[in-house]
């Protein structure tokens, strides 16, 4: 494309919805694309289903949104949920709402999101050029001057008066987030806030989530414990892993588990396998099983307790002896096994990185941004859109949401 009016750099769900708008609008729109295709990491989103976005308001909805949702009243009041749902139906996804207020596109699949949202950008008469690695984004007198890639071993350098940063953060770099928009961005006089995975599973020290790697339960509590006081708990689902813990409940509390491995403190994780009952109830209810069950072995009753695969690390936790009958389990004895139901221990060793980060945190600096246009404050004709902004949220389609949101404010070049 010759004198293209805009050059978005990134071809995910930020540059898609950029290219989208800014073609509405009459603008000659050219996109580059390092990697071989459009939507990288769309298609790994949602273990590949795409979690297009959340039913909550938007009220709601920024309450989950780090460091400061209340940064985004204006992308979101421009561009919402309803706003992705509609486009995508226009396009001919249809979208199914599940628990927590998720969407998902009715075929299960992201690659339809991707491939909707390619094509209409390729229809409305976007320019893109795959396999493009961007040097260097130029600007002359605090106005934006030219892109130079880099394609097929040879430089191309094309002058151009706006350009939207969509290049995504550090996480799942194998989607083509290597944190290339922080270069341009900080070359470009722009800071950039501490950068650290989010959304990120841990590793533990002991073997026990090893002993039960692939068990997931749905309705647990963990609690995170930071030198000995407890900083936050979620209730919800929960994976073990062979390394160690996963899930959306430690998704969520990752990024404080990070932040508290940074700064070099001993953090925990209590894991309470039945959240709804209290202790007293839970003992209780233990109590009743045993006079039930009074000349069975103590080690047959676990059953009543637990998911199979929990069991054995039950038995090599309490050191109790499993063979006795279960009329003569004592009232300590007990209480140890009510007590290990609600506060199974984790020491978390580390976490697994930008790799499987679902996210990155930190990112361009939110107050040189201007947050009704995405606009830089500092250079003319910057925009930015999406992850390479300081803006990361918890799991349920809102990252997605952020994503189209802020790219389709940037596309309105205001």
């Amino acid at each position: 494309m010759k004198n293209p009016d805009l050059i978005i750099i990134g071809a995910g769900a930020a540059g898609l919805l950029a290219s989208i708008r800014a073609a509405m609008y009459g603008q000659k729109v050219l996109v580059l694309e390092k990697m071989q295709s459009a939507g990288k990491k769309i298609l790994i989103t949602g273990k590949g289903r795409c979690n297009i976005t959340n039913s909550d308001t938007i009220k709601d909805f920024i309450t989950q949104v780090f460091p400061d949702g209340r940064f985004l009243y204006p992308a979101f009041k421009e561009f919402f949920n309803e706003d992705i749902l509609a486009l995508l139906e226009d396009c001919g996804v249809e979208t199914i709402l599940e628990r927590g207020g998720r969407y998902f596109p009715k075929s299960e699949k992201a690659a339809d999101v991707v491939d909707a949202l390619y094509k209409k950008a390729i229809d409305l008469g976007v320019e893109f050029i795959f396999n493009a690695k961007v040097l260097s984004v130029e600007q002359k007198d605090g106005k934006i001057n030219s892109v130079t890639y880099l394609i097929d071993l040879e430089e191309v350098k094309i002058q151009v008066k706006n350009v939207i940063i969509c290049t995504g953060g550090k996480s799942y770099p194998g989607t083509g987030s290597t944190g290339d928009g922080y270069i341009f961005a900080k070359k470009l006089g722009h800071k950039i806030e501490k950068l650290l995975p989010a959304l990120v599973p841990v590793e533990t020290f002991d073997e026990n989530a090893n002993m039960m790697q692939g068990l997931s339960l749905k309705n647990i509590n963990a609690s995170l414990i930071v030198d000995g006081s407890e900083k936050d708990s979620e209730f919800g689902e929960l994976l073990f892993t062979h390394y160690g813990l996963s899930g959306p409940v430690i998704l969520t509390l990752s990024r404080k588990i990070v932040l508290a491995l940074e700064e070099k403190r001993k953090v925990k994780i209590l894991i309470d396998f039945k959240p709804a009952l209290s202790f007293e109830k839970l003992d209780l209810r233990i109590l009743r099983d045993l006079d039930e069950n009074g000349k069975m072995k103590l080690a047959n009753l676990f059953k009543f307790w637990l998911p199979q695969k929990a069991i054995p690390v039950f038995y090599k936790l309490l050191n109790i002896d499993l063979e006795k009958k279960a009329s003569q389990v004592s009232a300590e004895e007990r209480k140890k096994i009510v007590f290990l139901l609600k506060n199974m221990e984790f020491s978390v060793k580390t976490h697994r990185g930008y790799k499987e980060a679902v996210v990155t945190a930190g990112g361009v600096c939110l107050n040189e941004i201007n947050p009704k246009t995405m606009a830089s404050k500092l250079v003319k004709g910057l925009y930015f859109a999406g992850e390479v902004l300081d803006l990361d949220a918890n799991t349920g389609g809102y990252n997605l949401q952020i994503a189209f949101s802020t790219g389709w404010l940037a596309g309105g070049l205001y």
